[in-house]
C-alpha cells in the first residue's frame, strides 16, 4: 500500500508529516510516486489530504494515463482547481466527458504551459483552442490531433498570440486548409515539427510556405495529403537545410524524382525507393533476395 511506503520513510524520532512539507515532502518525496498512489494517500488522514492537496497545487506537470485507463470528470475537476503553476497538461484519456466546461478554468489559470496534449478530444469546441491561444504565450508544443473541432479562425488565434511554438500536431484536423496553414507558419517560424497527416485539402500552397517559412524544420507529417505533389516537395528540399524526417506516405502524387533530393541528403524517408520496394516484393515472392550489382 502507498501509506506503508511513505511510513517506512518516517524518521526514527518524530513524524515523517513533521518535515518541511514545501520545502522536503513535495519536491524531495512525493515527486517520486506514481499519482494513483498520491490519490490513494488522501485516505490516509485529515493531515495526507491536505499534504497532497498541497503538492497537486504545487504541480508542474499532469499526465491523465499516470491515473488509469479513464480519470473521471469530478476527480479531474478536483484535482487541479488550485494549481496555477501548470507546465505540461496532457488529457489523453478524457475524450468520453472533457468539454469546454472543463478545460477552460484549468487554461484560465495557468499561464506557464508550455506543452499541451488534447489528442482525440472530440468533445471540445474552437473556443478551447482560443482560450489557450490567449492565456498561454510560451507555448512549444501542441498536440491537437483527431480534433476536427479545429477550424481555421481558431487557428489564426492561436498563431496570433502563440509565436514560440516549435511543434504542432494537426493530424485529421480535416476542417483546415492551405490558408490556415499559411497562416500558421508565417507567424510560428521556429517550427521545429508539424504534422498535417490526414487531411485531403492540404496541398502544394501550404507545404511551399511550410518551406520558406521554417528554416528550422526538423520533422513533417504529410501521411495521405493527396494534393501534395513533387513541386512542393522540391521547394521543401531547397529552404529547409535541417529536415531530418519526412513522411509522405499515400501521397500518390508525390515521386522518386522529388524524394532522391533529400534521400541523397540522409533525410529519413517513409517511402522506400523503387529498387528497394522491387526487392523486398521479389523476396516475398521467391523467399529470398537475387544478387544485384547496384554499382552497374
Amino acid at each position: 500500500a502507498p501509506w506503508r511506503l511513505m511510513m517506512s520513510l518516517t524518521p526514527s524520532r518524530g513524524c515523517l508529516l513533521d518535515l518541511p512539507w514545501e520545502d522536503i515532502l513535495v519536491p524531495h518525496i512525493l515527486c517520486h510516486l506514481p499519482l494513483q498512489q498520491l490519490l490513494s494517500l488522501q485516505r490516509v488522514s485529515k493531515s495526507f489530504q491536505s499534504l497532497i492537496q498541497l503538492y497537486l497545487a504545487n504541480m508542474r506537470c499532469f499526465d491523465s494515463s499516470q491515473i488509469g485507463p479513464a480519470i473521471p470528470r469530478a476527480a479531474f475537476i478536483n484535482l487541479l482547481k488550485d494549481n496555477e503553476v501548470l507546465q505540461q497538461l496532457a488529457l489523453q484519456n478524457c475524450s468520453d466527458w472533457l468539454t469546454d466546461r472543463e478545460l477552460l478554468p484549468v487554461i484560465g489559470q495557468n499561464h506557464h504551459l508550455h506543452q499541451i496534449q488534447l489528442k482525440g478530444c472530440a468533445q471540445l469546441s474552437r473556443h478551447a483552442l482560443v482560450a489557450i491561444s490567449l492565456s498561454c504565450p510560451n507555448l512549444r508544443q501542441l498536440s491537437l490531433a483527431h480534433c476536427e473541432w479545429v477550424d481555421s479562425l481558431s487557428l489564426r488565434s492561436l498563431a496570433d498570440h502563440c509565436k514560440a511554438l516549435e511543434a504542432v500536431d494537426l493530424t485529421a484536423c480535416r476542417q483546415l486548409k492551405d490558408e490556415a496553414i499559411c497562416y500558421l507558419v508565417q507567424k510560428c517560424s521556429r517550427l521545429k515539427s508539424l504534422s498535417l497527416a490526414v487531411n485531403a485539402n492540404v496541398g502544394d500552397m501550404a507545404v511551399e510556405e511550410i518551406a520558406k517559412c521554417c528554416p528550422e524544420l526538423e520533422h513533417l507529417d504529410l501521411t495521405g495529403c493527396l494534393r501534395v505533389k513533387n513541386d512542393s516537395i522540391r521547394v521543401l528540399a531547397e529552404y529547409c537545410p535541417k529536415l531530418r524526417s519526412l513522411k509522405v506516405k499515400h501521397c500518390h502524387n508525390v515521386a522518386e524524382s522529388s524524394l532522391s533530393i533529400l534521400r541523397s541528403r540522409g533525410v529519413e524517408l517513409d517511402v522506400e525507393p523503387p529498387l528497394q520496394r522491387a526487392l523486398v516484393l521479389l523476396q516475398d515472392v521467391v523467399g529470398f533476395a537475387p544478387f544485384i550489382n547496384l554499382q552497374i
